[in-house]
């Protein structure tokens, strides 16, 4: 039996009555695939993550998000399905007035009654994930720009999601780090079997992380959408232009994924 799509996208236009960013965009999300949205800047990349987790209504179409349609809930049921999904925003979306521990423990405080000290060892393991248990105790002004990122993604992981989603996660960072941290997407993808979406514009990223691919057009319609390796061999020649820039990419050597992580402020 066929498995269902863990994100289904049908006839989507979204943006502003009488100027859509998004027209009649349809796609699946399959689970345990890591699948990134890509385009030139302008095209509507964040716009349809914001759909697909229920931060704007669309104007016309659904968008069943682990066999729910979002669209037709109240904004009580959105956040309660969105209980089952990770969010890593692209600023890392943390508090600077609480604890990097307490930033990580947000979900849990707002989705569960467990007792502390419970949350207090699912936090530490999750900062021990991401290479952060050093951090625990640090506020996130304290922290690099990688550090801050993996920080979030520590938060992302809390309440051990289905679907992780992730808004240009590698922007602003070192080409080192950015390498770093999609190390790191692809261990929790291995680890947890977890259905990844990563909006990105980083070619050398999206070349080592993504098993599919969505691309958006300048005007707001779907390009392509199927696996990287038919993207690269794509009859469209906007398609094949795109993902023929292949940037030069940091080669990690031999270091490992902890070494990459507790480098020094990455």
């Amino acid at each position: 039996m066929d498995r269902e799509p863990v994100i289904s996208v049908r006839d989507l236009t979204a943006g502003y009555p009488g100027r859509p960013v998004l027209e009649h965009i349809s796609v699946d999300v399959m689970p345990g695939r890591i699948t990134c949205i890509v385009g030139p800047s302008g095209c509507g990349k964040s716009t349809l993550l914001k759909c697909i987790v229920g931060l704007l209504r669309p104007l016309s179409g659904s968008v069943f998000l682990l066999g729910q349609d979002l669209t037709t809930m109240d904004e009580q049921q959105v956040q309660s399905a969105l209980s089952r999904v990770g969010l890593l925003f692209q600023q890392g979306a943390m508090l600077n007035s609480i604890t990097v521990a307490e930033n990580v423990a947000l979900p849990l405080r707002e989705h569960t009654s467990l007792p502390a000290s419970v949350m207090a060892e699912m936090v530490r393991l999750k900062l021990e994930l991401v290479g952060l248990a050093h951090a625990a105790d640090l506020l996130p002004s304290e922290l690099s720009g990688g550090m801050r990122k993996r920080a979030a993604l520590a938060r992302a992981m809390t309440l051990d999601p289905e679907v992780l989603l992730c808004d240009e996660p590698s922007a602003g960072l070192d080409p080192q780090t950015a390498a770093g941290l999609d190390m790191l997407i692809l261990k929790l993808r291995e680890t947890f079997g977890m259905t990844v979406v990563v909006v990105t514009h980083e070619l050398p990223s999206i070349h080592k992380i993504a098993d599919d691919v969505i691309m958006l057009g300048r005007d707001g319609r779907l390009r392509f959408a199927g696996t990287l390796a038919d993207a690269t061999r794509s009859d469209d020649p906007e398609v094949l232009d795109f993902f023929a820039r292949r940037e030069p990419e940091v080669p990690l050597g031999t270091s490992s994924l902890l070494d990459i992580l507790q480098g020094v402020n990455t």
